[in-house]
């Protein structure tokens, strides 16, 4: 399984700098200053523009109940197809 790599900047960190931009700091002044990329500014503005921080750790709690929802699934759906190889049942 592939490890998620962790931003190096929480989630109010990121509204922060989205609301300078808001406030009228030019976007490559902050991102020079910030040590990250437009792409990366644009990429949270996408995913995380117009929400307060309450918000953005709702979003991260969802993510992650959402992520082990998806692996429950999964390994449901195998079981399921060990039971029938294992009781030789054809779908």
């Amino acid at each position: 399984m592939a490890a998620v790599r962790k931003s190096r900047y929480t989630e109010e960190q990121i509204i922060g700098f989205l609301k300078q931009a808001e406030a009228g700091l030019p976007v490559k002044e902050m991102c020079r200053k910030g040590g990250f990329s437009e792409a990366t500014f644009y990429k949270w503005r996408a995913k995380f523009g117009g929400m307060d921080v309450p918000d953005a750790r709702r979003l991260r709690e969802l993510e992650q109940e959402n992520s082990r929802l998806k692996k429950l699934l999964a390994e449901a759906h195998l079981d399921m197809h060990v039971l029938r190889s294992v009781l030789g049942v054809k779908r």
